[in-house]
């Protein structure tokens, strides 16, 4: 099942939400992706579609990049993949 922060980004359009609005994106992880240059939602969206919706790569970049454990991974991914269909 899916968390609230997921519904609720789900639920409507992206526009110029910050990363925190991502499921499985806190406040730490939030600032490290800041600090990358991936201060707003769409902008991960962006590397999510890069890696042409491939789940287990994006869940790969997001650990390089911001240190995300597993569930917070998968969580994002989640998160994004269902925002897209």
């Amino acid at each position: 099942s899916t968390s609230q922060k997921h519904r609720d980004f789900v639920a409507e359009p992206m526009g110029d939400k910050p990363v925190g609005t991502l499921a499985g994106i806190g406040d730490v992880l939030g600032r490290k992706l800041e600090e990358k240059g991936f201060d707003k939602a769409y902008v991960v969206l962006g590397q999510f579609l890069v890696l042409r919706k491939d789940e287990e790569l994006f869940r790969e970049w997001l650990k390089e990049t911001c240190g995300a454990n597993a569930k917070q991974s998968r969580d994002c991914s989640g998160c994004l993949r269902e925002w897209c269909d």
